[in-house]
Parts: structure tokens; C-alpha cells; sequence
């Protein structure tokens, strides 16, 4: 597993995120989404913090700001355009509200929330009402001056509206503050046209945005349908605008477009719920947006609280979980599906993608992996398809490692399954067992499950099995649970009291042993006692989802075969179906805390016992709350010793101190 040292990572990731910066600041042509880089100056973040001695005037995440790009006048912002801290779920704005409530102890807020629009910041400046210069954001403290493609914005009004009880926004100075965006309409229409016309289409309406503003022909930009939404208003005389809402009236009232979902809460929990809902609804707003701006509405208030860096106290921007981010493989392993069919699956750390933990991806196939040149060690981009299954897009190939190798499938396979052939036939994309079809899977599968040392259930046995799996009754392991005694009396071999004692059977198996049920999934290299391992460690299959090869390989007898092999099964998509059906028919495995005379104790049995088999004196003793293991290891407490008795576990025994016993005194420890 190819290991990266803290100090070249660091230098890479300072390398590609000034690239990413500079194509996004200067060239208005980001080569990755946003999330791609918060990932990644996440990343550098985090190890920074780690590695404080590795930290440089010149890393980005100690930059104020960007070099703006030649062509357009540069002019200085009669304010800094602040950036504002990201908040991610409702302990995070909790916080917030708490830090605010130590600085202003006693005063009561009032909370204005407004959606974050995902366009080109600008500020348009009136002077007695009338439009004389547009500004973009710039890097806060200098923008450029955009007033000739900006006056070709058909909702910009070029003179402001009078309406009684605003005048005094008509003399002096005015500034309006917002975002110039594509919506998303426009957009597709737009893309539609120059497919139609043979062109290439735009990547998405932020860019396509941001860089229309910055033509040099403004009669390029005026054949472009864009919006300017605004979200501010500033006054020389602070108190011209009382509040933030008072804000959104005032440009309602002067002809400026902005958002009407825009409200105030009294409390910060009514608050969230807007952000919830806005959440629902986003993807059928008129443009894009990844979360919501969460204000003090007192504007006095705003003031007193101050700014922190480059960041308002009285202000955080509520971001949606990302849909992307990127992390690095750490393995690539293969899962044997149902079907025979051998899946490639990306092992990687943990990362959270569109809210949620994921640390393993389908990679689908070997053409797949052949085409996006995923190698191990690389740093990948990953996102979830349908917001459900995370996926690998591509690989951020100017962090490859030194010294990486193509992946080869074939090597792979032969050295995960040595003892198994694969095939790949005509247009087939992928390799699957060798003579070993679906319906004959899934026949062993099903008599794997309802035998004895797993759930054993009674009379679903092998020709019960083939006779439902050939009639088509059973298409998957949970498909017995939704049986009915109906749909067996339609085969031959079934009669009516028969039917009823195999449905009786399959329904009493509704809430096994969650180690029994472990067992009878059938994952590869977990038997009897590694099932008992896992149960014990996790407690349920929820909690089993969620392992990692690191902390499976923690656990006493699983190595990183076992490990891997446990990942792959639960990163396999038809197994996930798997398991989401036996939870649709109400199959609830449950785990049992045993307790008992043999609590804290464990057993290893070696040699053959007269009176027991090995079987059973495991049952016995984990019946008892004891362990039974299947080597000597430090923490065994008694070497159970038969005949044929093994010298390597007697001898390993005595240097760790552990009592050996014979037959006899296991017998009266057991009673």
C-alpha cells in the first residue's frame, strides 16, 4: 500500500490549488468543480494542523487574496466584500449563535436567511439614482470595473425607481451588492442552440457567467441572458438601512431584482427549518446553489459583533453536503457477486460525499478501470450517482505518486482467488467464475443460508432450493422471506401441510442471531467464529456497513484478506440490494449480549475430545458468555488439550502463560 509522506503531499496539494485558484480567479475557466477544491484545500488544511512545522507564508490557506487579470480597470471596493464561514449541519450554527450570544450578552436576534446564489459577485454603484459603475468582487479589497457589459443586463435598471418612503436612496451614494448568474433555463436553452449549431457546449451557468461578464464586446455579453439578484445594500449613513430585510424591501422598491424566499425568524431553530425546506426544493429553483446565507437582521448588531479575518462574526453560509470530494485509494479489491460476476472495488479513507461517510466505490469493471487509468495510490474524485451509490469520476492525476503501476485485473484476481477460474466471453465487460452460472450461485447461496450451522432453517433443503429457484420463485436469498403458502402449493412437490410447515419454518427465522445471519450471507473466509468476531465487534449490520479494512483488521483473527473480503461484499451493489430486501420483508437480525459462569474467559480446543465435538464445545462455551477461539493467542485463558494433541499450540500455550486443561476439567468448568 503506497504510504505519501506529509511534507510531499503538502507540496502537491499547494502546487494544484493555486493552479485551481488561478484558473478560477484570473482565467475564469475552473478545470474542476468547487467541491473538488474545498476537498482538497480541506485536505491541506487538516494536515497543516497536524503538521504545524510544514506550514508557509506562501500556502494557500494563509493567502488573503488572488491577482486579478489584466483587461479591465481595477477600482477599490468602498468596503471589503466579505467571504463568510462555513457552517455544515445545526451544531455548527448552534455555535455560532452561542459565540455571538457571549460577544452581546442579553441582546435578543432576529435571524435573516437568504438563498446563496452560485454566480459572479458584483457591486453597482448609483449615484442620485442613476447607474454610473459595476464592480466585480475581485479579491475583495479591488475589483474590475464591468459597467459596459453590466449596463447590458436587461433586469439591471440603469436609473433607479422612485417610490415614496425610499427617497433618500436617490441622492448621494447607493451601492447594490449581488450576483450576476445564469439561470438554469437559460442556460439549457442556451447549450441546446450551439449543440444544434455544432459547438461545443458550457460546462455549467457559474462559469459561463463569470466569464461572459469579462468579454471585452459587450455586445457579446448583451446576446447572453443574464440576471443580476441582489442581496445588499450599502449607504455612506448606516443607519439609511436599518436591517437586512429592510434591505430587501429597499430593493424592491428601487427596481432591483432579488430573492422573495428570503425571511426573518425569530429563533434560530425556525431558521434551520427554512434551510431544510430550501434543501427540498433546490434543485427546482431558477438557479443553482449549493446553500443559504444565515444573517443577524440587526444591522447595528452586525456592526458590534465585528469581522475576524476576512469573515463577518454575524454571518455564516449554511452549505448543502457536497457532492464531490476527493480522497486516495488505498487498495482496489474484488467482490464475487451472486452471479459469478468479479467487481473491482475501490478501498479508500473515509470521506463525506453528499452527506454522508463513504470509504469504498464500485469501479464496475476492468474496462473501467483500464479507461479512467485508476492506479492505487492515486487521489481520486468521488461522487454519489442518484445521490445514493459513490462512484470514482476520475483521478486528479497531478497528485499521482511517483511510481505507481497500472492496475492488472488478471494479476488481481489470480491473487484474490487462487483456487477459482474467471472467464470473460464475447462483448461481456466482465470477468465472472468459470462454469459457474447465476441460477447455480444463487442455489448454494439460498442452501448455504438455511443450512444447520447458519440459520438452519427446517425443510428448506437442496431440492427445495433448485425446485424454487427453477420455477422462479426465488431470484435472490430474501426472496423466501415473501413465500406464501400459495405460491408453493403451484409446484409439484408441495402439498398443503408441507407448504405451511416450510413457510412456518422460513417466518420463525425472521430475527436470527446476528451472528448467524453474518455467517449465512456467505461472505468469503468468514466462517463460524469470524462471524461471532463481527457480530460482537458491531452489534448490528448497519454499524458492519460502515467498517474499514483498518479497524476489521484490528479485530483477533481477522487479517487483511478476511478484511478485504468483508469490504468488498459490503461495497458490492447487488449485496447492498441484498441486504435492503431482507430489511423490506422485515428480516431484523439481532445481536445477543451473552453473559454467563464462562464470561471473560476464552477457550481454544486442541486434539480431538471424546465427548464433544469441536462444534459443539464452542456452542457450549459461547452459551456460557465465554470465547471460543480457533488459535492461541495472549489473551486465551485455557488451551483445552485432547488427543492428538497439537505441539505448536501447546507450545505457543506455555510461553503466554495460558492454563492447559484436559477433557475432564473442561467438562466441570462447562457444568
Amino acid at each position: 500500500m503506497t504510504q505519501v509522506q506529509p511534507d510531499v503531499r503538502i507540496r502537491e496539494l499547494r502546487k494544484l490549488i493555486d493552479q485551481y485558484s488561478y484558473e478560477y480567479h484570473v482565467q475564469d475557466a475552473p478545470s474542476v468543480p468547487d467541491a473538488v477544491y474545498d476537498s482538497l484545500f480541506g485536505e491541506l488544511k487538516q494536515l497543516e494542523l497536524e503538521h504545524p512545522e510544514l506550514v508557509t507564508a506562501d500556502s494557500p490557506t494563509q493567502r488573503v487574496g488572488n491577482e486579478l487579470k489584466d483587461g479591465f480597470q481595477k477600482v477599490a471596493h468602498s468596503a471589503r466584500m466579505l467571504s463568510l464561514n462555513d457552517v455544515f449541519d445545526v451544531d455548527e450554527v448552534r455555535a455560532w449563535v452561542t459565540r455571538m450570544d457571549k460577544l452581546l450578552p442579553g441582546s435578543a436576534h432576529e435571524f435573516f436567511a437568504d438563498i446563496k446564489m452560485d454566480g459572479l459577485a458584483c457591486a453597482l454603484i448609483y449615484q442620485d439614482g442613476m447607474l454610473v459603475q459595476a464592480v466585480t468582487r475581485g479579491d475583495s479589497y479591488v475589483g474590475e470595473d464591468v459597467t459596459n457589459n453590466v449596463r447590458t443586463i436587461k433586469n439591471v435598471p440603469l436609473r433607479l425607481r422612485q417610490l415614496e418612503g425610499f427617497e433618500t436612496f436617490l441622492t448621494g451614494r447607493t451601492e447594490i451588492r449581488g450576483e450576476i448568474v445564469m439561470l438554469k433555463d437559460d442556460f439549457t436553452a442556451l447549450n441546446l442552440a450551439r449543440k444544434a449549431a455544432g459547438e461545443q457546449a458550457f460546462a455549467n451557468p457559474r462559469n459561463l457567467a463569470a466569464g461572459t461578464i469579462r468579454q471585452l464586446d459587450p455586445r457579446l455579453v448583451a446576446a447572453r441572458p443574464l440576471h443580476f439578484r441582489g442581496y445588499d445594500v450599502l449607504r455612506e449613513d448606516a443607519g439609511d438601512v436599518p436591517t437586512n430585510m429592510f434591505a430587501y424591501e429597499a430593493m424592491t422598491a428601487l427596481g432591483i431584482t432579488r430573492n422573495h424566499e428570503a425571511s426573518v425568524f425569530t429563533s434560530i431553530d425556525d431558521a434551520m427549518r427554512f434551510v431544510e425546506h430550501i434543501g427540498e426544493v433546490r434543485e427546482k429553483l431558477a438557479f443553482t446553489t449549493d446553500g443559504l446565507v444565515i444573517k443577524v437582521n440587526d444591522r447595528a448588531q452586525f456592526s458590534k459583533l465585528g469581522v475576524v479575518g476576512k469573515q463577518p462574526r454575524a454571518a455564516v453560509a449554511y452549505k448543502y453536503a457536497a457532492e464531490q470530494a476527493t480522497t486516495i485509494v488505498k487498495d482496489i479489491v474484488i467482490s464475487i457477486g451472486r452471479t459469478g460476476a468479479a467487481t473491482p472495488v475501490a478501498v479508500f479513507d473515509p470521506v463525506v460525499v453528499a452527506g454522508t461517510t463513504v470509504q469504498h466505490a464500485s469501479l464496475h469493471n476492468a474496462d473501467e478501470i483500464e479507461r479512467k487509468d485508476i492506479r492505487i495510490g492515486d487521489t481520486v474524485i468521488i461522487f454519489k450517482a442518484g445521490d445514493i451509490i459513490p462512484q470514482v469520476e476520475s483521478v486528479v492525476r497531478e497528485l499521482r505518486p511517483d511510481h505507481t503501476e497500472r492496475f492488472d485485473y488478471q494479476q488481481a484476481l489470480a491473487q484474490q482467488y487462487p483456487e477459482l477460474e474467471f472467464e470473460r466471453t464475447g462483448k461481456d465487460v466482465v470477468y465472472r467464475v468459470k462454469g459457474a452460472s447465476g441460477d447455480l450461485m444463487l442455489k448454494r447461496s439460498v442452501e448455504y443460508y438455511a443450512s444447520k450451522s447458519a440459520l438452519d432453517i427446517d425443510t428448506l433443503g437442496e431440492k427445495n432450493v433448485v425446485a424454487l429457484v427453477d420455477a422462479g420463485l426465488v431470484k435472490s436469498v430474501a426472496d423466501i422471506y415473501r413465500l406464501t403458502v400459495e405460491d408453493l402449493l403451484k409446484l409439484d412437490r408441495f402439498a398443503d401441510i408441507s407448504a405451511k410447515k416450510l413457510i412456518s419454518a422460513i417466518q420463525a427465522k425472521k430475527n436470527p442471531k446476528l451472528e448467524k445471519f453474518i455467517l449465512g450471507l456467505g461472505i468469503r473466509h468468514v466462517g463460524a467464529q469470524t462471524a461471532i468476531d463481527l457480530a460482537t465487534a458491531y452489534h448490528s449490520i448497519d454499524a458492519l456497513k460502515l467498517a474499514t479494512i483498518d479497524e476489521l483488521e484490528k479485530i483477533d483473527g481477522i487479517g487483511k484478506v478476511v478484511a478485504e473480503s468483508i469490504v468488498a461484499w459490503l461495497s458490492d451493489e447487488d449485496n447492498l440490494a441484498l441486504l435492503d430486501a431482507f430489511e423490506e420483508y422485515d428480516v431484523r437480525p439481532h445481536y445477543e449480549q451473552k453473559t454467563g459462569k464462562l464470561s471473560g474467559q476464552s477457550f481454544v480446543v486442541t486434539g480431538s475430545l471424546e465427548t464433544l465435538s469441536r462444534d459443539q464445545a464452542a456452542d457450549a462455551v459461547r452459551a456460557r458468555g465465554g470465547v471460543f477461539q480457533t488459535s492461541v493467542a495472549k489473551d486465551t485463558t485455557y488451551l483445552v488439550s485432547g488427543g492428538k494433541v497439537g505441539a505448536s499450540k501447546l507450545k505457543k500455550a506455555q510461553s503466554y502463560g495460558t492454563k492447559i486443561i484436559d477433557e475432564q476439567k473442561f467438562i466441570d468448568l462447562l457444568r
